[in-house]
């Protein structure tokens, strides 16, 4: 028999080794016969799991009474299988009861815990079409249930959702992907929007904030500047975050460092990735940049050379190019990465000791204490007993 697991609670996204998505291989409807047992009376596509195969499991998917109206999850060598069993009480059946099961199969490796609510929306769906019509039991459902369950493979997979209706019953399917929740936003983070903010009822906060996110913007400043409790604008920040609106860069700054990632070698071959940057990076769209020139600043950022020295070397604005927006860019796309100092404290004379540890990094530093970042490194490097490191 093949390797198996199995479960029948939901499970934690953030704690499941197999925390990858995969698309739902197969989709079958499996019964209760008062004479056969448990058999599989239509799947799409056709024979995906075997006699043999359904038979070894069986008992893990037609379930006992205490399991009824629960997901349940069979893991096995090649595949994952998750339903939901569910048991119709009524006189006119076979042994005064109805028991069914629908069940989606996925790679064993996957993660299967968006597809619960869709099992289990789609099973209450069968139960409402058989308790108004005997929809299932009928003897016809194999024949009835096929054209359902391909519709439902084939749009779940492509579109993420399904709507069905059978006679007055309907319901709409749809995979709500789990993302993992983002890390805390600190005060000197920058956000900056991805996508355009969806026109949904936003909480007052988001509506609040929203209007002094521009990509420059650090979290304390929009804090100041949407008169919104430093701490909300976090929670606000983050929950954007979460939904894809929003990414974060660092803090720009004339004096900042960057580096080249090994990922620049893509935005030479990439031609659409190309055509994205130049009008990213352009002070106006009715003339675009050199690619030539936009590649050349990318691939000067090195240890030690600050945006300022680029600019004083390439003038950006004389070759059409807004340098504020090819490093938010380049950050974005991955293609070169802010190079950090991290001060740190050889003894304890300085006013900063307690910021000197070697954990904060300079824009962290001036948030916290409100100096600029040309007045901290000024005095920073007027004490002797404090070291700079980059990274």
């Amino acid at each position: 028999m093949a390797k198996m697991g199995y479960s029948c609670h939901n499970t934690d996204p953030n704690s499941d080794p197999n925390n990858q998505e995969g698309p739902i291989r197969c989709i079958f409807f499996c019964e209760f016969h008062p004479t056969a047992g448990p058999i599989i009376s239509c799947q799409e596509p056709e024979q995906y799991i075997s006699k043999e195969l359904f038979d070894s499991i069986s008992v893990y998917i037609i379930t006992k009474a205490e399991l009824q109206r629960s997901t349940i999850t069979v893991t096995l060598s090649d595949y994952k299988i998750l339903g939901f069993p569910v048991r119709i009480d009524d006189k006119k059946y076979p042994r005064n009861a109805y028991h069914f099961n629908l069940c989606l199969v996925c790679d064993s490796n996957v993660r299967t815990v968006h597809y619960e609510p869709v099992v289990m929306k789609l099973s209450d769906y069968l139960m409402a079409t058989e308790i108004e019509s005997s929809f299932l039991s009928d003897g016809g459902a194999a024949t009835k249930l096929a054209p359902i369950l391909k519709q439902v493979i084939q749009e779940l997979n492509t579109k993420g959702e399904c709507a069905l209706t059978e006679g007055p019953t309907a319901t709409h399917l749809k995979v709500v992907h789990i993302r993992s929740d983002p890390s805390p936003v600190a005060d000197h983070q920058v956000p900056v929007f991805i996508k355009q903010l969806p026109n949904q009822q936003w909480d007052l906060t988001t509506q609040q904030v929203a209007p002094y996110i521009d990509g420059f913007n650090h979290v304390a400043r929009i804090a100041l500047l949407s008169d919104v409790e430093n701490n909300l604008v976090k929670a606000c920040v983050q929950n954007l975050v979460y939904y894809g609106v929003v990414a974060l860069v660092p803090l720009f700054q004339y004096g900042n460092v960057y580096c080249t990632t090994p990922l620049l070698k893509a935005l030479a071959h990439d031609v659409n990735l190309q055509n994205k940057c130049l009008k990213y990076v352009a002070v106006s769209q009715r003339q675009l940049p050199n690619f030539r020139d936009v590649f050349r600043m990318f691939a000067a950022m090195t240890r030690g050379t600050t945006i300022r020295d680029l600019c004083l070397r390439f003038n950006p604005s004389n070759l059409r190019v807004n340098e504020r927006k090819l490093v938010q860019f380049g950050v974005l796309e991955g293609l070169i990465r802010r190079v950090h100092k991290y001060p740190i404290l050889l003894s304890e004379s300085a006013d900063l000791q307690k910021s000197l540890s070697g954990a904060a990094n300079l824009d962290e530093i001036c948030c916290a204490t409100g100096v600029t970042a040309q007045q901290l490194e000024d005095q920073l490097e007027r004490d002797h007993n404090v070291v700079l490191l980059w990274k």
